[in-house]
Parts: C-alpha cells; sequence; structure tokens
C-alpha cells in the first residue's frame, strides 16, 4: 500500500487552465487534493508551479485512483465528446461500486443523461456538473450546477458549495437535478450568456449612430453598471471600450475583426427549444448574428448589392436617446432571462427533472459570466410564486412597463436608420406575441386546413374541425385529428 492510498479527498483529471485553477480552487479550501493528467508533464508542472497546494500527483490513473479516499470523489476538466467518454473509461477498471465521477465539462446534456446511465448499470455514480465563470472563476469560486443522483450529491455538495462563489454568504452552487440536469441549466446558461453579449453589443452600436466614441461609451457603460444593469458583463464592456490598441493608437473595439465564434452551447440552446416548443426567439437571433457575422461570402454578397440608410441616428436630444438605450438594454436583457428560465421550467418537467428555477437564479448571482444585480430579484419573484414565466412577476412586468416607451422608440428609430438590431427586435416582438389577446395563428391554422386538411379548433365550442375547402365548403367535426 502506498503511503499516498486513500488520503486525498478530492481528485481533478486533466491539468489545463481550467483543471489546474479547479485543483488550486480545491487545495486553497483545505481539501486534499490529488491531481492526474494523461502526460505526466502537465501534471508534473503544475505540481512544480503550485508547491503551497501540497497536491497529490499520480503517474498513472490505478495510482491516482488509488490516493482518493471512499468513496471516490473525482471531477473530469477534460473537452467535452469523446475526450470525456475515453476518460470514463480508463477510470471505470479502478473504480469501486459508490465511487463518484464528475464531468465539469462543457457537456451536451443528452451525453450526461447517457453517461449516467451506463455507469449506474456498472454501480458507480455519475454528475454532470455545470460550471461558469471561466479560468478566474475556476481558482476563486465558479457557479456550479450539479446534476445527477441526488444521495451521491451529499458525498460531494459540501466540497463543491464550499468551494463556488458566494452570494451573500450562500453558495453559488445547488443540486439541479437528476442526470442531465445540471449540464442543461449550464446549457441554457450559455443560451442567455449569448443573448446578453449580443445586446449589449447592439447597444454599442447604437451610441455609435448619434456620435458617442469608444471612450465614452465606456463611461455611459460603467454608469449604466452602477444601476439596474449592474452585471459583469457590462462591467467588462467599459473595460473592452476603454482599452487602446498600443500598435495603431485606435480604439481596440475597431480593430477586432467582426467575425464572432461560437461553441455550441448556444446552438444547443436553440436547437433544444426547438424540440420542445419553447419559443425562444431573442437567444435565436444572437446565435444567428453570430453566423451572420461570421458568414463572409454572404455578407460581401449584399454589400455589393442591397441599399438602405447608412445607420446614422437622428435624435433632437442625444443624451434622451442614450437613457432610452439603456432601457431598451435592460428590457431585452429582461426577455433572454425570460425565455431560458422557461425552457428550464418546460425542460424541467418534460425530463422529470423537477428543476427549481429560483434555485438557478440564485445561483447565478455570482461566479458565473451572467451574474447580475437583476438575478437577486429574478430569483425572489420565482421563489415568492409559481411563475409560468418571469413576465409575469409584478416587479418586472412593471420594469419592463415602465421601460416600454423607451424599448419601442429605440427599435423604431434603428429600424429607420438601417441599424441592425436582431435582439432588441427580437425581444419586443416576444413582448408583443405573449401579451396579445389573439395572434395570427388562425391564419396559419385556416391555411393549414386549406392545403393539408390539418384541421383547426374554434373558440365557441368543443371539438376539432375541417372545412372542405375543395368542395362545397362545408366544415365538419373531423374524427381522426392530425
Amino acid at each position: 500500500m502506498s503511503e499516498k492510498t486513500g488520503t486525498a479527498q478530492i481528485g481533478v483529471v486533466g491539468m489545463a487552465v481550467m483543471g489546474s485553477n479547479l485543483a488550486r480552487n480545491f487545495a486553497s479550501k483545505g481539501f486534499k487534493t490529488a491531481i492526474f493528467n494523461r502526460s505526466y508533464a502537465k501534471t508534473a508542472a503544475v505540481l512544480e508551479a503550485h508547491p503551497e497546494a501540497e497536491f497529490v500527483g499520480s503517474e498513472s490513473v490505478e495510482e491516482f485512483v488509488d490516493s482518493l479516499e471512499k468513496p471516490r470523489r473525482i471531477i473530469m476538466m477534460v473537452k467535452a465528446g469523446p475526450a470525456t467518454d475515453a476518460t470514463i473509461e480508463t477510470l471505470i477498471p479502478f473504480l469501486d461500486q459508490g465511487d463518484i465521477v464528475i464531468d465539469g465539462g462543457n457537456t451536451y446534456f443528452p451525453d450526461t443523461r447517457r453517461r449516467e446511465k451506463m455507469m449506474a448499470e456498472k454501480g458507480f455514480n455519475f454528475i454532470g456538473c455545470g460550471i461558469s465563470g471561466g479560468e478566474e472563476g475556476a481558482l476563486k469560486g465558479p457557479s456550479m450546477m450539479p446534476g445527477g443522483p441526488k444521495e451521491s450529491y451529499a458525498h460531494v455538495g459540501p466540497i463543491l458549495e464550499k468551494v463556488s462563489a458566494h452570494y451573500d454568504g450562500e453558495p453559488c452552487c445547488t443540486w439541479i437535478g437528476t442526470d442531465g440536469a445540471g449540464h442543461f441549466v449550464k446549457m441554457v446558461h450559455n443560451g442567455i450568456e449569448y443573448a446578453d453579449m449580443q445586446f449589449i453589443g447592439e447597444a454599442y452600436d447604437l451610441l455609435k449612430a448619434v456620435g458617442v466614441s469608444a471612450a465614452e461609451a465606456a463611461d455611459i457603460f460603467a454608469q449604466w453598471n452602477t444601476g439596474d444593469l449592474d452585471s459583469y458583463l457590462i462591467e467588462i464592456t467599459s473595460e473592452v471600450l476603454r482599452q487602446v490598441d498600443a500598435e495603431t493608437g485606435k480604439p481596440l473595439i475597431d480593430v477586432i475583426h467582426d467575425a464572432a465564434g461560437m461553441k455550441g452551447t448556444g446552438t444547443w440552446t436553440v436547437q433544444e427549444a426547438l424540440n420542445l416548443g419553447v419559443p425562444a426567439a431573442a437567444i435565436a437571433e444572437s446565435v444567428f448574428a453570430r453566423a451572420a457575422s461570421s458568414a463572409a461570402d454572404l455578407r460581401k454578397a449584399a454589400q455589393g448589392a442591397l441599399s438602405g440608410p447608412d445607420g446614422t441616428v437622428q435624435v433632437d436630444d442625444k443624451e434622451a436617446f442614450i437613457e432610452d438605450v439603456r432601457q431598451a438594454l435592460w428590457s431585452a436583457k429582461v426577455i433572454a432571462y425570460a425565455q431560458g428560465l422557461h425552457l428550464i421550467k418546460v425542460a424541467g418537467q418534460e425530463y422529470g427533472w423537477d428543476i427549481d428555477v429560483a434555485a438557478c437564479a440564485r445561483i447565478w448571482r455570482a461566479g458565473c459570466i451572467i451574474r447580475a444585480k437583476l438575478l437577486d430579484r429574478i430569483s425572489n419573484e420565482y421563489a415568492a410564486g409559481n411563475l409560468e414565466t418571469l413576465l409575469e412577476a409584478p416587479s418586472i412586468a412593471q420594469g419592463l412597463s415602465d421601460a416600454n416607451t423607451s424599448w419601442r422608440r429605440v427599435v423604431a428609430k434603428a429600424t429607420e436608420a438601417g441599424v441592425p438590431i436582431p435582439g432588441f427586435a427580437s425581444a419586443l416582438s416576444y413582448y408583443d406575441l405573449v401579451r396579445a389577446e389573439r395572434t395570427n395563428a388562425a391564419m396559419t391554422q385556416g391555411l393549414r386546413d386549406f392545403f393539408g386538411s390539418h384541421t383547426y379548433r374554434r373558440i365557441d365550442k368543443e371539438g376539432t374541425f375541417h372545412t372542405n375547402w375543395s368542395g362545397d365548403r362545408t366544415e365538419s367535426e373531423a374524427v381522426d385529428a392530425h
């Protein structure tokens, strides 16, 4: 028996920046931490760089697993996909019944559901844990969204909660639900993040359109960060706008190529919204806007062929318009949260997760990328009542009502001037769509029945009906609706 046997309370596999920072976080909170990397050179480098952590380093998987106390707690910080499956396969031969393996990567939740089922059949516990906060969060305290067998959370929860970010003394970590629930919530977090960044970009474009410089915009965003828009993304927007490029002397924002990348989580969010029939158009528009930004051939062809306004917004009162943009930004941000949280609610029902939506908002208040002052209000509103949508929460509905005229002015001005605002416009259309007493879907149903005999329901009596469009146009009650 090695002197290392059973000495570590938690083990981390994967010594890239996120993994090594999370391991350092565990160690700094007093947990004896075992570390392992497929290439021992990386493990050795971490051991050498951080002697203060007193890590338990291992050269083989067997030695690593052996160094952990039972039930073993192992968190994988490796690339999502095949690398995660490969890592699990290397661990399995050395695990004992009841050991707990945690996937801390950005994993697509159906993969987590599959892995949890496979591990359970072998007698092991598997947790899919969404982790947000980037490299700094991993080191200083991220928001953590674990999902898996509830009984296994008793063994890992106290450790995860201690290393997570804290807000007013509360850990930004809680058990989300069974199998893929944690990774689903992290996926939606990222979808909201996509939308949030799109709205910020649109707000900056509108400020530019009335002659605001990057340096002036930096001050405006810094000011906004002291009020209702107080959030991490607004804070760092000010930092990005203030940065001057050393090579050209121009604002850095002006020399960054305007083609945005993405790693898939936003796309997954939109796909899942479509699968579940949940309207999340503002989030979808943010994903499509990134796709359009990177479609070089499409943009080149359109720029050569299309004409329109030059993107200059004409206003009588610049300061009043800037305030309108602030209110539009807040309103759109609320819509993105509403769409994302509604998606989580519906998925919780569909997949049997019974997710506490208030708890999701609560653990996003610190540590994660979308952390914002607004989330405190959102978590309180969900905790106070069983909301179908965030938009019915009294303080939220009132806030949107107060901002409504400003929001509409901004969308109208931008549209007149030719400033693209897919996020702001989509969010406003969603607001109007869900509050409408009657939508245009009656026309859709009439058309569907005409060309495909798809039937329709009536507002004045029960049943499903079809009109004989190709014959005498009499209506009959449908026996087998489709």
